[in-house]
């Protein structure tokens, strides 16, 4: 008997626990697994993501004239220099064939020199007594300038190889590398000793030095094609640089590239965004970076979490919590989009509940 009553008071206690399991559901319209967010107002701002990083604006190879050795080099890298600052000496390094050649050069030019100035001499007096042309003794005057512009052009041919400078009266040339910009020494290729290519029209020449204005940096990187679309030049983008990550880096989108290139087997678009003055001044050259840019944004907007939205189609539902307990599908039309927030144009209004999507259970 007592074993009986036993049975039937566990059965009660397990109807009443059931009926109360019951009773909540019904409450929460069915879903009592689910929790709830409340539709309410903030700002809503879509990006688009570029990686890439901090570079110059303008950016130069130094390159030499002359060929030899380095000589001297009177700035480091790291250092700032002004346009037309020493960088480096480049001695002359000639071959003895070469220096031989330059030497009887200037024996062959004085030769033809005197030759072309006695001709001249004997022509001035038969020009006057008028034996000879005018034509026959411009010539003659012609051929001696010539030789004489010769015999100096063969004589500092002679000076470079042998000092390293030569004064003309055009200005003097030598062998001292100036900077071409302003800005900072970026990078030596060279050091005392090392030979040196010239730059010619036939050849490129060795980069002795790189140098870059850090006065105008650029963020250089890639976005992807699905973003592309949503660019223009113009727009503001947040820079964010991975070794300062306190940094606080604004600058302007002002170019996106109209073809696409491959990178590991993604399909994105190079852009160019110049950053701030005022909010790059401690930036290097070569940081990686991430560029956030601002496509549209929406100001104190009703929104909801975009997980709880379900869209089917060119529709968008939401479960909606009554006062009631009982629970509503409704249609909304949806706007703008963070990917964590999406802003509801219309279909809800402020405070009212949305039920989050069930969680799916794993059998």
């Amino acid at each position: 008997m007592k074993r009986r009553t036993g049975i039937i008071v566990g059965g009660l206690v397990v109807l009443t626990a059931g009926a109360v399991v019951a009773a909540v559901a019904s409450e929460d319209g069915g879903h009592a697994d689910t929790g709830v967010v409340t539709v309410g107002r903030q700002d809503i701002v879509e990006k688009a993501l570029a990686v890439g990083t901090i570079e110059p604006d303008v950016e130069v190879d130094v390159k030499s004239q002359l060929a030899g050795v380095v000589q001297k080099i009177y700035a480091d890298v790291g250092k700032q220099v002004r346009a037309g600052t020493p960088l480096l000496e480049i001695r002359p390094n000639p071959t003895p064939l070469e220096l031989v050649e330059a030497r009887r050069q200037v024996e062959i030019q004085t030769v033809t020199l005197d030759q072309a100035k006695k001709d001249y001499d004997r022509l001035g007096p038969l020009r006057k007594e008028q034996f000879i042309t005018a034509e026959e003794f411009e010539a003659a005057q012609q051929k001696y300038e010539q030789a004489r512009l010769q015999l100096q052009l063969a004589r500092e041919r002679l000076a470079l190889l042998e000092k390293g400078r030569v004064r003309s009266s055009g200005g003097d040339v030598e062998t001292v590398v100036r900077a071409p910009i302003d800005g900072i020494v970026l990078s030596k290729s060279v050091e005392i000793g090392d030979p040196v290519v010239p730059l010619t029209t036939y050849q490129e020449g060795t980069a002795v030095m790189t140098m870059a204005s850090m006065k105008s940096l650029l963020f250089r990187g890639t976005v992807d094609e699905i973003d592309v679309g949503k660019l223009r030049e113009g727009m503001k983008a947040d820079i964010k640089i991975g070794a300062l990550p306190d940094a606080h880096v604004t600058g302007t989108v002002t170019k996106i590239f109209p073809k696409a290139k491959k990178e590991e087997n993604a399909t994105v678009f190079p852009v160019e965004i110049a950053l701030d003055s005022d909010s790059a001044d401690h930036l290097r050259a070569g940081y990686s970076a991430n560029a956030e840019i601002i496509v549209a944004s929406r100001t104190d907007v009703l929104s909801i979490p975009e997980r709880v939205v379900s869209f089917e189609g060119d529709s968008a539902w939401v479960t909606v919590q009554r006062a009631d307990g009982q629970t509503d599908r409704r249609a909304i039309r949806t706007g703008l989009s963070d990917a964590v927030q999406i802003e509801v144009v219309s279909g809800l209004s402020e405070g009212d509940r949305v039920l989050e999507k069930p969680t799916r259970k794993i059998e």
